[in-house]
């Protein structure tokens, strides 16, 4: 099945869409194949596979990330309903920093975001019952865990829709400080 890669104004966030097989019984996607995938994931391997559903429309969940040494890359699908996916480029140095990138993922659309090592994550549900599949490289770690406030005005997000149903941990994230230098990687 084949797939083709998008790059976007963020090095290392690439939109990944595959073609599904098509007959008169349904459809067949292809989620994830190393081989094809390989010149984006190198020597990583997916070692945890997650899945979130999200009840209302609306809901922001993040933007998290993990620190080094356990930095991860994430590989982000929807399998229910509409999301808006954001990349926000935290990595120290890079010429994108406290970029973001942001990408309508759907059960239809076939694509998948692959977000890169020292980018935060974070999505908003464009409907109700919203179904993500995460593939990440590294095994959650509490100790490296990060996060930024959704509305954090360094970053600037332009949500589509107005925020709600933010989880405590979300709703507690503090404001980058004005001296913050960024995540080496």
């Amino acid at each position: 099945m084949p797939l083709t890669r998008s790059p976007t104004s963020i090095d290392g966030v690439i939109v990944v869409e595959t073609v599904p097989f098509v007959d008169h019984r349904g459809s067949l996607t292809r989620f994830f194949c190393s081989r094809q995938l390989a010149s984006l994931i190198g020597a990583r391997q997916i070692v945890q596979i997650n899945h979130s559903r999200t009840a209302a429309a609306g809901a922001i969940r993040g933007l998290h990330f993990q620190s080094p040494p356990h930095a991860e890359m994430k590989l982000i699908r929807c399998l229910r309903g509409r999301v808006w996916d954001v990349a926000v480029d935290l990595r120290t140095g890079s010429p994108t920093f406290l970029q973001w990138h942001a990408e309508e993922l759907t059960a239809s659309n076939s694509r998948m975001l692959v977000i890169s090592e020292g980018c935060a994550h974070g999505f908003q549900t464009l409907e109700p019952d919203c179904e993500l599949l995460y593939l990440h490289t590294a095994w959650y770690a509490p100790e490296a865990e990060g996060g930024i406030r959704f509305n954090d005005p360094r970053l600037g997000i332009a949500w589509p829709l107005p925020p709600g149903d933010l989880s405590q941990r979300d709703q507690g994230h503090t404001l980058l400080p004005d001296n913050f230098a960024g995540i080496a990687i």
